[in-house]
């Protein structure tokens, strides 16, 4: 991350009666929204592209269908890797009770991506409003019971492990043992070995392990191929690479944005299926 220090858009909810509040946007590849925070909880979902937000605490990789929460007032920003289509729910405080008061990624199933998408025609959502009601009910019950997926980065604070961070921040590809990585830090490989455990909650090899699946899949998100990715983001051999994203996401990145291009192309099919006109006796009521 930059070390320039940013000062944070404070982005006030436009309706601050509604449950539920509503952003629909579409965004070109390298776009980024700068440093901001609401006075809302947020769930922020990918139905195309990837997203990398970012805090002071991490970086959390969101990948098409998946989702990442974002507590009230917590400062973020977030970076497209190709065409992303956002689609956004700011909730109220505390409505989802059950999800954590830190950043998480959030995996989308078919249910909770059609209700979203659903949400999204509305510019937001009241309780005393009954259709409404149900959607906000179904909505929270999706959420309270969604799973996580472990697709964070984050953050050391003691400065000698964040030095080797913002290192291979800069260049994800580089390979240099971490013998070699602390020197210049001010500490020693068994310092950094054990600040990385302690304030990270994993070891340094687990992190840098992170660092390049994300890297890798924000190239592949741009049109990269899985070669390209894999070795860019510093992977030693495609195969590694392709072992740690079915690990994660449970199949092949070639057939995983397969998939997720297939998908909007279905629907748009389906939507004309449903708008085309109908024989006289399909209208009758």
């Amino acid at each position: 991350m930059s070390k320039k220090r940013q000062t944070a858009i404070f982005e006030k909810s436009r309706d601050p009666r509604s449950e539920i509040t509503t952003l629909t946007r579409d965004y070109p590849p390298g776009h980024v929204i700068p440093l901001h925070f609401h006075d809302r909880d947020q769930i922020v979902y990918a139905s195309r592209g990837v997203m990398t937000v970012r805090t002071s605490m991490g970086a959390w990789v969101v990948p098409t269908h998946r989702a990442v929460w974002i507590p009230a007032k917590t400062p973020h920003t977030i970076a497209m890797s190709g065409t992303v289509a956002m689609r956004t729910l700011y909730l109220k405080s505390c409505i989802a009770k059950a999800l954590p008061r830190g950043c998480c990624v959030l995996n989308v199933r078919p249910l909770l991506h059609e209700l979203v998408l659903h949400a999204c025609a509305f510019a937001s959502l009241k309780r005393k409003i009954k259709l409404q009601r149900h959607l906000i009910d179904l909505l929270i019950d999706q959420l309270e019971t969604i799973e996580m997926v472990p697709l964070q980065l984050p953050n050391p604070s003691d400065r000698r492990a964040l030095q080797i961070v913002e290192t291979l921040l800069a260049d994800p590809s580089d390979r240099r043992p971490l013998l070699h990585l602390c020197k210049g830090s001010g500490a020693s490989k068994r310092t950094v070995e054990r600040l990385f455990q302690v304030e990270v909650g994993m070891t340094f090899g687990r992190w840098r392990q992170q660092l390049r699946l994300m890297q890798a899949m924000r190239l592949l998100a741009e049109g990269k191929q899985v070669t390209y990715a894999a070795l860019e983001a510093g992977y030693s051999t495609p195969s590694a690479f392709i072992y740690m994203f079915r690990k994660i996401l449970g199949t092949t990145p070639k057939l995983y944005f397969e998939t997720v291009r297939a998908r909007p192309r279905r629907r748009a099919r389906q939507v004309g299926l449903a708008n085309s006109p109908r024989p006289n006796s399909a209208r009758l009521r």
